[in-house]
Formats: structure tokens, sequence, C-alpha cells
């Protein structure tokens, strides 16, 4: 996964850079456009139940689907500007969450 996440990572710097985006794609920037879409993604479930938020019809799924895609791309730009290994970054966190909240004891 992390050579896709790679592959990805250069097409969007391949893209950006293709189009002179380059120079606008701060972090600061890119932050901000990552909150923004991020935004869109919950406007999605805004006024669902949590049972219609799980049983969302084909057409409600592709569209929450592109939105997902947004986030990704510019939590990937993101991390690229700043030199920071997404995939890295996550086992980091996902061990400091099980010291933080460990598993209780079976029963």
């Amino acid at each position: 996964m992390a050579t896709e996440l790679q592959a990805l990572t250069q097409a969007l710097r391949d893209f950006a850079q293709a189009r002179d985006w380059e120079p606008f794609h701060s972090p600061k920037n890119l932050a901000t456009a990552l909150s923004v879409e991020a935004a869109e993604l919950l406007e999605h479930f805004q006024w669902l139940t949590e049972a219609q938020s799980r049983a969302l019809p084909e057409d409600k799924r592709a569209e929450i689907g592109t939105e997902i895609a947004d986030v990704l791309l510019y939590l990937l730009q993101l991390a690229d500007k700043l030199g920071i290994d997404p995939v890295e970054a996550a086992k980091r966190k996902m061990i400091a969450n099980a010291v933080k909240y460990p598993a209780p004891p079976p029963a």
C-alpha cells in the first residue's frame, strides 16, 4: 500500500507541476483545502440518522466516495509538502492509541 500511496503522491506532484499550481500549495493552503473538503464530506451526513448513515443508496455512496478522494488527495499533498510519511505517522498514532486506550481484559 505504501507504494501505491507513493505513486499517488508523485502523480499529485506531477499534476500540480503541469498546471503551475505549486506556488499555491503551501502547507497552510493545503490544510485549509483539506478542511473544506472534509466539511463537504460531512455535509452528506448532515441530518441523517445513524441508521440512514449506514444504509446509503449507491448514488449517495458514489458522491461520498468523490469527497473521500478529495480529502485523501489534499492530505497526501500536505504530508508530502511537510515531509511526513502518512503511513508511518498512522502506525505511530495507532501504537500511541493502544497505549492510551488499552483493550479491556477478556471476560
